[in-house]
């Protein structure tokens, strides 16, 4: 059974996608997932992987604390991945959304390619972790910022304890 906050989100979805012109056949084609998951997503029955909410955010043309009604507090969390929406600024030109990332020791998180034009930072407040992204690759360590384009496939990799970070994605309008 899924949860409220998972049954807010698959109703998002829907809405977004309907508003988009999109059969519930093509998402699932655009996103890579199944055509059966899409639908128990959005009819509630099964709450939302951070996979899942990423694979749909780029071809439904949003950033990802759309799906989560940019809502303050927000939590989207996967196996010793956790994030915490803290905050969503909406200009005409930029969505930039402030994300508190709590990744356990040795996790890594591969995030797919982003819109076009999509920038991530990422300042480690505890801990450490490897980015890699398009070819390249930063340590960064607590106290430690980085930035890279993301509209490239991308990843982190959690050192031995484990992260603690703010993560700053800003998409284009």
């Amino acid at each position: 059974m899924a949860s409220q906050p998972g049954i807010a989100v698959g109703a998002r979805v829907r809405q977004l996608r309907t508003d988009r012109g999109l059969s519930l056949s093509a998402l699932a084609a655009a996103a890579g997932i199944g055509k059966g998951s899409l639908s128990e997503l959005e009819s509630g029955r099964r709450n939302p992987t951070l996979d899942t909410l990423y694979a749909l955010a780029r071809p439904l043309g949003v950033p990802l604390a759309a799906l989560v009604d940019f809502a303050d507090g927000a939590v989207v969390a996967d196996d010793g991945f956790e994030t915490v929406l803290l905050h969503t600024d909406r200009t005409g030109t930029a969505t930039s959304e402030v994300w508190l990332l709590r990744v356990s020791a040795g996790v890594t998180r591969s995030s797919p390619a982003h819109s076009p034009g999509v920038v991530e930072q990422l300042i480690v407040l505890a801990g450490s972790c490897r980015v890699e992204h398009g070819g390249g690759s930063v340590e960064v360590a607590a106290g430690g910022h980085a930035v890279w384009p993301a509209d490239v496939p991308h990843t982190y990799a959690a050192g031995s304890s484990g992260l603690r970070a703010i993560n700053v994605i800003v998409t284009p309008s």
